[in-house]
């Protein structure tokens, strides 16, 4: 850890937030930056500065509520906050409806700068995984939202035979960098509706802010024309499955240029059908990508197809792909594990802010992850993301530390605590068959209280 050598200097004084954005993400400067974004107010305690740190921290915190980040931040963090009377004698509220307040103020503009920004730097910092470049995984996710009217207006829920369900839906497309975990800031939209967006489509929006020497790599859904010509357009190459429907139509106009055991390399000029070029009429007329299609044999007799337009044999590209499952395990992480999936924001930019908040949370993780396998000499994705985010929150967050010298002994005794939670050595990935669960139950207060009011007696109770 490199910390910050002077305690009076300005611009790096000895303050846990700015010292863990500068260990874990090694932009010590960032925090500074957003402080003096707006003017110091004598008065203001919850600036844009901590504002932005706490939201961060009722998501490290597995969704902590307002009170509990505000009390935790009193007797544990008051070092973050500005030069104010009420801070220095002591005398803060534990009210928190003034970080609601200055939750509610900040402008989406500035987390969405202030997230970009660090999850971009942490991807551009990612280590080659394949032939010289960062690989990206991409993919699709959903997350259900409190039932508030604007968040159904936004968000429309699903519908069927029997009218309107209960729950918006936000649909997210997801970039994780394969070595690390990484992820980039998710392309969010919503699912149903008139303004809905596919999966195709936010993939372009998420390509085009990919570090320069990446290679994407997704699954038979982003493999169509389009999104591979999305790719070409922006110098990203990349590897997507391809259904057995499409390997069987491209098929007939490709080249076999190579067949070796186990696997069949073909070459095709692909070009956009006339389906395709009434979908997307924004399509040049000679667009088309010169691509190669391996098939693979796998056990059990299945084969897997793939098509891409990076120049390599077809058994790299299968054992490319096989890697491809990692950004399940990155969608529980960030979903499940931090819980980011219950976001009890009541307004569509609310929801965002803690979405964004989510998202630099878990990079934090993913960092201190990253530290504690090089400190072994192992892979990152060796180490237990829920076991890592456990010594995060209990050596680090939840501690209180006087001096750097305390704070040095507990980051190193962080990162081996960290680097000790290394995951079983499997043979075979675990294998999970489908069961049939009964649904979940969705009837809460909100619908039971709705109801009731729009319940009227037909009768008047007797005199």
């Amino acid at each position: 850890m490199v910390a910050p050598t002077n305690e009076s200097d300005p611009d790096s004084p000895f303050c846990r937030a700015k010292t863990l954005l500068a260990d874990l993400i090694g932009l010590p400067q960032l925090q500074a930056a957003f402080e003096g974004q707006e003017p110091s107010h004598a008065k203001r305690v919850y600036t844009q500065a901590p504002t932005l740190w706490l939201l961060v921290m009722q998501r490290l915190g597995g969704g902590l509520t307002l009170e509990q980040v505000v009390k935790d931040l009193i007797n544990n963090h008051s070092d973050i906050l500005p030069e104010n009377r009420r801070v220095t004698e002591g005398k803060l509220s534990e009210n928190n409806s003034a970080y609601n307040k200055a939750r509610q103020n900040l402008p989406i503009e500035v987390i969405e700068e202030f997230s970009h920004r660090v999850c971009d730097h942490l991807a551009r910092r990612a280590e080659p995984a394949f032939l010289d470049q960062r690989v990206f995984i991409l993919d699709g996710t959903t997350i259900t939202l409190p039932p508030t009217q604007e968040l159904k207006k936004a968000f429309p829920p699903a519908m069927n035979k029997h009218g309107e369900s209960v729950w918006p839906v936000a649909c997210l497309m997801v970039a994780h960098e394969m070595q690390t975990g990484c992820a980039l800031v998710p392309q969010v939209d919503p699912m149903y509706g008139s303004k809905n967006s596919s999966e195709p489509k936010q993939a372009e929006k998420i390509i085009d802010r990919l570090p320069e020497n990446s290679i994407v790599l997704a699954d038979s859904g982003f493999g169509i024309f389009s999104v591979a010509f999305h790719c070409q357009l922006r110098a990203k190459p990349f590897v997507f499955r391809l259904t057995k429907q499409r390997y069987k139509a491209y098929i007939k106009k490709a080249t076999l240029i190579e067949e070796t055991e186990g696997c069949r390399t073909y070459h095709l000029i692909w070009k956009p059908t006339a389906k395709e070029r009434k979908k997307h009429p924004a399509l040049p007329a000679d667009a088309a990508v010169e691509a190669f299609i391996h098939q693979v044999d796998l056990e059990n007799e299945q084969t897997l197809e793939l098509v891409t337009n990076v120049e390599t044999d077809g058994v790299s590209v299968g054992e490319l792909y096989r890697r491809r499952y990692d950004i399940e395990f990155d969608i529980r992480d960030l979903k499940v594990t931090m819980d980011s999936e219950n976001i009890r924001a009541k307004s569509v930019d609310t929801v965002k802010k803690e979405l964004l908040g989510s998202v630099i949370a878990y990079n934090l993780v993913t960092q201190l992850r990253k530290q504690a396998a090089k400190l072994i000499n192992v892979k990152p994705r060796r180490l237990s993301f829920s076991g890592v985010w456990t010594t995060f929150r209990y050596d680090l967050l939840y501690k209180d530390f006087n001096t750097l010298e305390e704070w040095n002994l507990a980051y190193q005794g962080a990162l081996v605590s960290a680097s000790g939670r290394k995951l079983p050595n499997r043979k075979e990935p675990r294998s999970y068959p489908r069961l049939a669960h009964a649904r979940r139950q969705k009837t809460t207060k909100f619908q039971r209280s709705l109801r009731k009011s729009n319940t009227k007696d037909p009768t008047p109770p007797p005199d």
